[in-house]
């Protein structure tokens, strides 16, 4: 298949530098295989993480962390385009544009910003209102077909559709339509919280026990399992319903192994929760230990991250450039 026959993934992830065990086995694991049949673009979205107050010394560090960790994880520059928003003007130019097309009662809808405004109500600004805006520039910059998201993001691709939608009906065939590339059952499609498990797994989470990270120590990482919340029953059983938290070790284990659910049952089966914690804990060690050194030995190679993000923005500018070009011609304004 050729290049302009394959669909385009696009996908951002904030700059926190605390990438989670949910991120991964939810969505990012699977980025690998996508850039065999997809064309893929990754976007470490450093414009998002200024909607709230961060310390810009720590911002720079984090966003180079996550450019690692991905490639740690998988994927391949020549395979893949991996850049910094801050470094593609064209997704800020956008955002204005779509800024007068989006109304001001869908935005203020967002659940998003109902639950940050709450959370940091000192610091309510505008960018945290427009946020889903920008995220919009971001998607149909790049005549995105497809963006992998959880569950939970699912109102962001709404909106992103509605504006594209009213855009492309004022001015037709100027955007493709979006649509979101959700996790399939028995991919992780929601990891929850070792402390909470009708709580997902986030970095947000005020305990830490309840998230592991991918570049957290193995002790620490044993720990947190060992502490992880179950219930008085002891048996080694999937019921999500019942057993949230035992069904939350049993898919963790799963994927961390490979195993079928009925096989990770078979192998507990009445051995209870003093065997199986660590056994859990001691998978997920395994799996995330070539994902923390290969990102370590990254950060330690700073000219090959910088030769990375640079040939990425150059080739997002370039895909990023004929939408806007595209859009500005069509809004009425005068070419450069």
């Amino acid at each position: 298949m050729s290049e302009n026959q394959k669909k385009t993934i696009f996908s951002g992830v904030q700059p926190s530098g605390k990438l989670t065990l949910g991120n991964y086995l939810g969505a990012i694991r699977n980025f690998p295989l996508l850039q065999e049949d997809y064309n893929c673009i990754y976007c470490v979205v450093d414009m998002h993480a200024i909607t709230v107050r961060q310390e810009p010394a720590a911002l720079r560090r984090a966003t180079l962390e996550v450019l690692a960790q991905y490639i740690a994880c998988g994927l391949d520059p020549d395979k893949s385009v991996l850049f910094i928003q801050s470094h593609v003007p064209a997704h800020a130019e956008l955002a204005w544009v779509l800024n007068c097309f989006t109304m001001f009662g869908e935005a203020s809808r967002m659940t998003q910003f109902k639950d940050k405004s709450a959370k940091h109500a000192d610091n309510i600004n505008v960018g945290l209102f427009t946020y889903p805006v920008l995220m919009a520039a971001d998607i149909l910059l790049y005549q995105t077909d497809l963006v992998p998201v959880g569950v939970d993001q699912s109102q962001h691709i709404e909106i992103c559709r509605d504006i594209a939608n009213r855009f492309n009906g004022r001015f037709p065939d100027t955007f493709t339509m979006p649509e979101g590339y959700y996790p399939k059952a028995g991919e992780g499609a929601k990891i929850t919280s070792l402390a909470d498990p009708a709580s997902k797994m986030s970095k947000s989470d005020p305990n830490p026990n309840g998230y592991i990270l991918l570049m957290d120590k193995p002790e620490d990482i044993m720990r947190k399992f060992k502490r992880a919340v179950t219930d008085s029953d002891t048996r080694i059983a999937m019921d999500p319903q019942n057993k949230p938290g035992v069904s939350n070790l049993i898919q963790i284990y799963a994927l961390a192994t490979g195993k079928t659910v009925a096989a990770v049952e078979d192998e507990f089966a009445g051995k209870g929760y003093g065997a199986f914690k660590p056994a859990a804990g001691e998978a997920v060690v395994e799996l995330l230990r070539p994902i923390r050194e290969k990102t370590e030995d990254l950060l330690r190679n700073k000219d090959y991250l910088e030769q990375v993000y640079q040939q990425g923005a150059q080739k997002a500018s370039y895909l990023a450039r004929r939408t806007l070009d595209k859009v500005y011609r069509k809004v009425g304004f005068v070419g450069r």
